[in-house]
């Protein structure tokens, strides 16, 4: 459910009560039964709630959504479109909750409604967002954040283009140092690993440059020939079709007109203006690296309209579809599970 002082009941109720969805997936949603039916009661009052204990009391009948509330109760009382620790504390509840529902295999996927940061620090969280959170549940070191844009109107690949980002949620004076070889060679298996999940047998991944003009020869900096030219000589040389670095401003054009399948991007502006520019209510966030599936709308909680009934649903229907894509095609593509032994169990 993520913040519930911001649009992301909303957003849940809208999605969850579209039809297609149910062709997707089976939802089910993490967070407070009665914040979800204060959403539903501004925007489809027809809607039924139905409070779970636990997951073992999930079904799925196509008129109801299901709501499990793994926190307390602070979150109720929680105004709308205000920064509030309780708020913040829940949404690290709800999302802790859903993560190890997926490590367990109790749900495919995770699809997050946004958080808000200052909210998880005023509740005594000192994390960056989302993607640190997801990484230390689930205990991996590499990991990259990404927005996915899928096939349609701007992209005309049939694969959709995916950007991956070496450096997250931090300050622009850290980047350079917090680039090396293995970080970008990281993100760019990562990229292509993702990108071969949604059905791109070979893809094409191109390297985003740091510096304007990709240093002009050094003339502007050097991290192109000190840090990202042998990352991707070494990706390059484990069999991923890699070009760069490509000064960023071109690159993200000839990307999105289909030359590329994939872009890594050395920071998080870098990626995400282009992206957002042409697709704001379509790009995907998905977390990469993780055992789990995790996808997001790409937009923020929205204090200044949300619990208007103003929210639309466009990018967490969009999430919802890919995270059903990504689930399907990991079922498909899994070695089977091993047979039981009967004796022992018994």
């Amino acid at each position: 459910m993520g913040d519930v002082a911001g649009v992301g009941p909303e957003v849940i109720v809208r999605a969850c009560s579209d039809r297609r969805v149910r062709d997707w997936c089976r939802p089910l949603v993490v967070g407070h039964p009665q914040v979800l039916r204060r959403a539903a009661d501004l925007i489809q009052p027809g809607v039924k709630i139905v409070p779970l204990k636990t997951l073992d009391d999930l079904e799925h009948p196509h008129d109801v959504i299901p709501c499990w509330n793994p926190a307390d109760d602070e979150a109720a009382a929680v105004a709308p479109g205000v920064l509030d620790r309780r708020a913040g504390r829940a949404a690290f509840d709800y999302l802790v909750a859903a993560t190890h529902a997926a490590i367990d295999g109790r749900v495919d996927a995770v699809t997050t409604a946004p958080l808000n940061k200052a909210a998880l620090h005023s509740a005594g969280l000192p994390y960056p967002g989302h993607t640190e959170i997801l990484a230390e549940v689930c205990g991996v070191e590499k990991f990259a954040m990404m927005l996915y844009l899928p096939s349609g109107p701007f992209i005309p690949s049939p694969h959709g283009l995916g950007v991956a980002h070496v450096t997250l949620h931090t300050s622009i004076r850290s980047v350079p140092g917090l680039l090396s070889p293995a970080a970008v060679q990281g993100t760019i298996e990562l990229l292509a690993r993702f990108m071969g999940g949604v059905g791109c047998r070979e893809p094409r991944i191109a390297v985003c440059a740091l510096n304007p003009h990709a240093g002009e020869n050094g003339l502007f900096g050097d991290e192109e020939q000190r840090v990202i030219s042998p990352a991707v000589s070494a990706a390059s040389a484990s069999g991923i079709d890699t070009t760069g670095p490509l000064p960023a401003d071109t690159l993200l054009k000839r990307a999105v007109a289909g030359e590329f399948d994939g872009v890594a991007a050395m920071y998080h502006d870098q990626g995400h203006i282009a992206l957002k520019l042409i697709g704001f209510d379509r790009a995907v966030n998905v977390t990469l690296g993780l055992p789990i599936i995790r996808t997001s709308p790409s937009h923020g909680t929205a204090f200044d309209i949300a619990w208007s009934g103003k929210a639309q649903a466009d990018g967490m229907l969009e999430a919802l579809r890919v995270a059903s894509l990504l689930a399907q095609h990991r079922r498909e593509h899994s070695p089977p599970s091993p047979q039981p032994n009967l004796k022992s169990e018994a």
